[in-house]
């Protein structure tokens, strides 16, 4: 069945997004840093992949058991001039990691390169946030992150590694960054729950079930595990992204992270390279200008009317959705609603303007 999406101005959205972290009992930075990724998501992410202001009903939920440390340490445990290892003492996930990826570009503005990588962490949201904040200050940006155990090993029936995604951004001289932001599995729960929602079949290399078929039914692949991107390889990169996050940082790696729902265990690594340390920015931005050019110019495939580089859906659909407001799922809408009468703040939506999906 159609699903039914309700329009949402999306200044209206972040005010009310921000005031809601502050109703929870978080300081004003640490508020306007999980607005800032919730808010990013929300603009560049499908509905259906649980990254935009839905986030607000968990943040919530763990608020209010206790299993966030709100207003905790940015430990930083050890240091040089290129490297840190951060202690985040189980703080909100979003948070830590604007202040890593900040770190890592700081370095890498004195050293040519900055890596951080960050212990005890929780879950960091969408890795192009992160991403975003080094191709803000004329830096690549490399952002990654372990997680719970979804992803079977090829070959396997059960999960063992997370999606593990990564965030890689770089500026260019155009109107947006390249941007990929891809999760190592071929799809999450949030596109299974959205197909089943919608009646649909899903493609059978999403995932398993339990006992280990591949199949096309969403709902009986829901408490199975995923499959990574290109077989052996998507799981290949997700066990060496553990490697790169929770094995070298002393914290939880495979079946660890989201084990204990009040202690995460998510580790990140985030990874800065400041562009003037090679050529002068401008240079940089003309050869990535021309990369793109080349491109684009590309012979197309029967049926493909453009080709789009990593970010540039992205980047349209923020566009339009600040235009026009963003879509919110129905469901979304009425659990937000429930929680700002919780949280005894306004509630400034209308569900006048609806669209179906």
């Amino acid at each position: 069945m159609a699903l039914t999406l309700i329009r949402v101005p999306v200044d209206e959205l972040e005010n009310f997004v921000y005031r809601a972290f502050k109703a929870m009992g978080m300081s004003d930075g640490d508020a306007k840093m999980c607005t800032n990724g919730l808010m990013q998501s929300e603009l560049h992410c499908h509905p259906g992949q649980g990254q935009g202001v839905g986030g607000l009903i968990g943040y919530h939920r763990r608020i209010s058991n206790g299993w966030y440390t709100l207003n905790a340490p940015f430990e930083i445990v050890k240091e040089s001039p290129a490297l840190a290892l951060v202690d985040a003492h189980n703080a909100p996930g979003s948070v830590t990691s604007q202040r890593a990826m900040q770190l890592a570009v700081d370095k890498a503005k004195v050293s040519g390169i900055g890596t951080v990588i960050v212990r005890n962490s929780t879950h960091f949201g969408s890795s192009a946030v992160h991403g975003r904040i080094a191709a803000e200050q004329d830096c690549i940006g490399i952002a990654m992150t372990n997680a719970g155990p979804e992803m079977a090993p090829w070959g396997a029936a059960s999960g063992v590694v997370g999606t593990n995604p990564w965030g890689l951004a770089a500026p260019t001289g155009g109107d947006f960054p390249v941007v990929l932001d891809v999760a190592l599995t071929t799809a999450g729960k949030g596109m299974m729950r959205w197909f089943d929602r919608e009646g649909k079949k899903m493609p059978l290399d999403w995932a398993l079930t339990p006992e280990g078929h591949e199949t096309d039914d969403p709902a009986a692949a829901m408490t199975g595990a995923l499959l990574g991107i290109g077989q052996y390889k998507g799981f290949g990169l997700a066990m060496l992204t553990d490697v790169l996050t929770g094995v070298i940082s002393g914290g939880g790696f495979g079946l660890v992270p989201y084990a204990d729902p009040a202690k995460l265990d998510v580790s990140h690594t985030f990874i800065a390279l400041d562009i003037e340390w090679f050529m002068p920015v401008a240079t940089f931005k003309q050869r990535m200008d021309d990369f793109i050019r080349q491109i684009k110019s590309a012979k197309l495939r029967p049926g493909f009317s453009e080709i789009l580089v990593p970010g540039e859906v992205d980047y349209r659909r923020e566009q339009e959705r600040r235009q026009n407001g963003t879509q919110l799922d129905s469901e979304v809408f009425d659990k937000l609603q429930a929680l700002a009468a919780e949280l005894k703040i306004d509630f400034p939506f209308e569900r006048a303007v609806i669209n179906t999906n």
